[in-house]
């Protein structure tokens, strides 16, 4: 086995009634370099818990007070990332079953034997270990794109979107950003323009959708005083605004085909003309494009100009939708999560695990957006520590009532065979010492492992 240096030493917690167990289990684990405490119920240790972190608890599931279940089910609440192992009699297997499937990581039998004990507090650690590495990974991805403009992201979709930005980013191009509605499309927008060389510039953005021609013109280019009834005054336009910096034009298959010539010559030559003016005014600024549409569909039903679309889409970064990097939605949970605590002053921990599998099996129709709506709303209304299914919207909760209903669920029957097994495999299929420990006559037993076909 590795040797483990002091300073990274896991840290074990024992806790069990009999001293002498404590004792011998501390005794045995330090010599694999673990640093161990002994506690002789659940309130101590779990006291100690919230001044000092453990990696692993061994825990008796008899004891005074609290049971080894309630610790367990404490400990799985409030530290999801510590391991628990439980100690049982061969008279308690059933209940260690239970113990596992309330997220133990496996159960002793007593007397503990300090061999197999060894084994299974190294696997358990060796699967806090790889939780750590993982999570040391993400927040070094999250680090990592809080430098991106707050973009959350590991999935392959969403490194080939990081790569494009800084790829692009120093440049001057003009770039189309193309996915659907919550996806983040004016946030790829705001990280192109502050990682490049006009970051200490106007960044500016305008939704061209459901303007007409004529407010479109006017908010872009501006108009001269006396251009129309009510133009008492010059106003300038974004385009002018944003000098020396970026214009964000957002939902842009929305402007009105007769406005896109005009886009199209400003976009070619750099200069406008004020709604009511004669003179030309060169501008400079980077253009960012987007649209929850496909362009290029568009330009085939000729609902967007050809030439635009060439000259708008020198770089193209597709975002891909929510539902197909799920493997990022954790990482944005959890960040959702921290920010709307800061918001509310909450002190929101986690999600529960039924909670996430919800999220996950969700297609989220509205993206990013949607998701993060939904923990605004958790983070709200809960007064858990924990996000849990009651939290979310009724109609992702039908999604657990669903997915119960979907489960195979096995008989009664089915269940006293597995018992039975257990049983017999902990006694080394010792049929008198079997039928002692469930409690029935030896020809019972019999009669059952016939039927059951365990002979």
């Amino acid at each position: 086995m590795t040797e483990v240096s002091e300073k990274a030493a896991p840290r074990v917690a024992v806790i069990d009634d009999e001293p002498i167990v404590g004792r011998e289990v501390k005794r045995g684990l330090e010599k694999n370099r673990y640093i161990v405490e002994t506690f002789l119920n659940g309130e101590s240790a779990l006291k100690r818990m919230e001044r000092a972190s453990f990696d692993l608890v061994l825990c008796d599931l008899k004891l005074p007070g609290l049971s080894g279940m309630d610790i367990l089910k404490a400990i799985k609440s409030r530290y999801p990332k510590v391991e628990v192992i439980i100690f049982t009699a061969y008279s308690s297997v059933d209940s260690a079953i239970k113990a596992i499937q309330a997220g133990a990581f496996h159960y002793v039998t007593k007397p503990v034997k300090m061999t197999e004990l060894r084994v299974l507090a190294s696997r358990a650690l060796d699967k806090v270990n790889l939780l750590k590495e993982t999570e040391a990974l993400k927040e070094a991805l999250f680090s990592k794109n809080r430098q991106t403009g707050n973009i959350i992201g590991h999935s392959p979709g969403m490194q080939e979107v990081f790569r494009l930005i800084d790829k692009v980013s120093a440049l001057n191009c003009n770039v189309l950003i193309q996915g659907e509605s919550g996806t983040g499309k004016e946030m790829i927008a705001q990280a192109l323009h502050f990682r490049g060389s006009r970051r200490d510039k106007p960044f500016t953005s305008f939704n061209c959708g459901g303007f007409t021609e004529e407010l479109i013109a006017n908010e872009l280019f501006g108009h001269e005083k006396g251009a129309f009834t009510g133009a008492t005054t010059t106003k300038i336009g974004l385009f002018e605004t944003a000098h020396s910096g970026t214009v964000f034009l957002d939902e842009i298959a929305e402007m009105p085909f007769s406005m896109q010539v005009k886009l199209l010559r400003f976009v070619e030559e750099r200069a406008l003309l004020r709604v009511g003016g004669v003179k030309p005014i060169k501008v400079d600024i980077r253009l960012i494009a987007a649209s929850n549409q496909d362009l290029k569909e568009a330009v085939k039903k000729q609902k967007f100009r050809e030439d635009l679309y060439y000259r708008l889409n020198v770089v193209l970064i597709n975002l891909p939708p929510l539902r197909s990097r799920k493997d990022d939605l954790p990482l944005l949970v959890r960040h959702f999560i921290a920010k709307y605590n800061q918001a509310f002053s909450k002190e929101v921990t986690g999600i529960s695990p039924e909670t996430l599998d919800i999220l996950m099996k969700y297609p989220f129709p509205g993206n990013v957006r949607e998701l993060e709506n939904i923990i605004e709303r958790a983070v709200a209304l809960t007064d858990e520590t924990t996000i849990t299914p009651q939290d979310l919207p009724s109609d992702l909760q039908g999604l657990l009532i669903s997915n119960l209903a979907g489960q195979t669920w096995p008989s009664l029957e089915e269940k006293e065979r597995e018992y039975i097994r257990q049983v017999l495999i902990q006694t080394n299929f010792k049929k008198g010492e079997t039928a002692d420990i469930l409690g029935i006559p030896r020809t019972t037993l019999w009669r059952k492992i016939k039927r059951f076909g365990l002979a």
